[in-house]
C-alpha cells in the first residue's frame, strides 16, 4: 500500500478532516495531493503526518506479519470458532493499525468478510464506505477480494442481483491473477448459492458442479455436501426428482460421515421442500417436524424456514390450530432478531396471524400494501404465487370477484415468470 492512500485510510478511520490533519504540517491542498498520489512527500512530512495519526512508518515488509495475516484470511473460509477468529483478528489489528505495512490493504479488505461472519452487517458497510475512498489504488489481487466481499455484503442484505454482478467482476479479476484452488472453488460455490437465490437453475448446476469438482480433489467433504444440496434444490425446481433425491442422499451421507448435525438438518429441510413440491403434505409435515425437534443444530434463519414452511402446510390443510402454534413459535424466534434482516419471515408470520384471526383490514394493509410489493421488488416469483393466490382467495370469499381476479392473474403471471427462469 502506497503511503498516500495509507495516510488517507487512517485519517478516514479516525474521522479526521484533511484540514485537521494538515494543520501545522502542510497545506490542505498539499495533503490532498499526497493522499491521491499526485506528489511524493519528504520523509519528514510523512513522519509528521503519521505521528499525528498515531502510526509508525516501517518501510520494510514484515514477512512474518504477512504470513500471520494469511493464516487469518484462511480462517475466514473454514469452519472455525468465532472466538478463535476474533482473537487472531485482535492480535493482528493492534500490529497493523499502528504500523505502515504493505499487507494492510488486504487486511482492511478482509475485515469486510470478518464483520459479516460476526454478523456485524453495519460495520461491514462502514468498512466498505471507508475503503471506497482508496479503492482506486487497489491492484488486481486486492480488487478481486474487494469485489467478492462487497458481493458477500449484498448477498447478506438480500440484494442478490447486485451480489452476482460483483461476483462476476471478481471472476474476471480471478482470470488475471494467481489465486489458490480453494479460493477459486469458494468463488464458484458462492456464485452457485447466489444464482440459487435468484432461481437461475442452469447457472446453479454449472457453478455447483465446478465447485464440487475442486472440493472433491481436496477432500473437502463439507463443501461437497453443500454443493450436493444446491444441486438437489436445482433439480427439484425443474422437477427432476430422482436426481434431486440422489444429491440430497449424497449430501446427507457426507454430513453423517463428518458428524455435522447442522448439515444433516439442512438436508432434511430440503427433503421436506421436495415433498412439498410433489404435493406430499404428510411427508413434508413429518420431515419439518423432525427438523424442529433438533433445532439446536440450526441457525435462526433455518429455524424460521422450517417454522414458516410448516405454518403454510398446516394452513393449506386447514389445520388452523397447528398453524397458529407455528405462528406463535415463529414470533418467539423473531423476538430478539433485527426484523429488517429477516423481513420475509416477519411478513409471512404476520400474514398468517391476521388471516387466522380474520383481521381482514390488517391482512389487506399488510399483504396487499406491503408484502406483495416487496416480493415484486425482490422478484421472488415463487413466494408471489403463494401470496397472490392467498389474496385472491381472500377477496373471493368476500365476493369481491374483480379484486380476486386481479390477484389470480398476478399469480399466473408470477408462475409464467418462474417458468422462464
Amino acid at each position: 500500500m502506497e503511503i498516500g492512500p495509507f495516510i488517507k485510510l487512517h485519517r478516514i478511520k479516525q474521522n479526521m478532516t484533511q484540514e485537521e490533519l494538515a494543520e501545522g504540517i502542510v497545506s490542505e491542498s498539499y495533503l490532498s495531493k499526497i493522499e491521491n498520489r499526485r506528489t511524493e512527500p519528504s520523509a519528514d512530512v510523512i513522519n509528521m503526518l503519521c505521528t499525528k495519526l498515531g502510526v509508525e512508518v516501517k518501510s520494510e515488509e514484515d514477512t512474518m506479519l504477512k504470513e500471520k495475516c494469511q493464516e487469518w484470511f484462511d480462517m475466514l473460509f473454514e469452519v472455525n470458532r468465532k472466538e478463535d477468529i476474533t482473537n487472531k483478528y485482535q492480535e493482528l489489528q493492534e500490529i497493523i493499525d499502528n504500523n505502515y505495512s504493505h499487507t494492510q490493504v488486504l487486511f482492511e479488505i478482509h475485515k469486510i468478510r470478518y464483520y459479516l461472519i460476526m454478523d456485524e452487517v453495519n460495520l461491514a458497510l462502514k468498512q466498505i464506505n471507508n475503503l471506497k475512498e482508496i479503492s482506486n489504488t487497489f491492484d488486481n489481487y486486492q480488487l478481486y477480494f474487494w469485489m467478492k466481499f462487497k458481493g458477500n455484503y449484498n448477498s447478506v442484505i438480500e440484494e442478490f442481483g447486485q451480489a452476482i454482478r460483483l461476483y462476476k467482476l471478481a471472476e474476471e479479476k480471478a482470470n488475471q491473477i494467481d489465486i489458490s484452488d480453494d479460493e477459486a472453488a469458494d468463488l464458484k460455490y458462492t456464485m452457485a448459492v447466489t444464482y440459487s437465490k435468484l432461481r437461475n437453475t442452469l447457472e446453479v448446476i454449472d457453478y455447483a458442479n465446478k465447485a464440487l469438482e475442486e472440493y472433491s480433489k481436496n477432500y473437502n467433504f463439507i463443501r461437497c455436501a453443500q454443493c450436493h444440496i444446491l444441486l438437489g434444490i436445482s433439480y427439484r425446481r425443474i422437477r427432476i426428482y430422482d436426481k434431486a433425491i440422489k444429491n440430497y442422499n449424497l449430501a446427507q451421507h457426507l454430513a453423517k460421515l463428518n458428524k455435522n448435525d447442522e448439515l444433516i438438518q439442512l438436508t432434511n429441510i430440503n427433503l421436506a421442500n421436495l415433498y412439498a413440491s410433489k404435493g406430499d403434505n404428510a411427508n413434508c409435515i413429518k420431515c419439518y417436524t423432525e427438523v424442529l425437534k433438533k433445532k439446536e443444530y440450526l441457525k435462526r434463519k433455518e429455524i424460521l424456514i422450517a417454522i414458516t414452511s410448516l405454518m403454510r402446510e398446516y394452513y393449506v390443510n386447514k389445520n388452523y390450530s397447528m398453524c397458529k402454534e407455528m405462528v406463535d413459535e415463529g414470533h418467539k424466534v423473531m423476538k430478539d432478531l433485527d426484523r429488517s434482516r429477516f423481513k420475509i419471515y416477519d411478513y409471512e408470520l404476520r400474514t398468517y396471524d391476521y388471516a387466522l384471526k380474520n383481521e381482514n383490514q390488517k391482512f389487506e394493509e399488510l399483504v396487499v400494501g406491503e408484502f406483495i410489493p416487496y416480493l415484486q421488488k425482490q422478484k421472488d416469483y415463487a413466494s408471489l404465487i403463494v401470496y397472490t393466490n392467498m389474496v385472491g382467495k381472500h377477496y373471493e370469499n368476500q365476493s369481491k370477484y374483480k379484486l380476486a381476479s386481479k390477484y389470480y392473474k398476478l399469480a399466473n403471471f408470477s408462475y409464467e415468470q418462474l417458468i422462464k427462469i
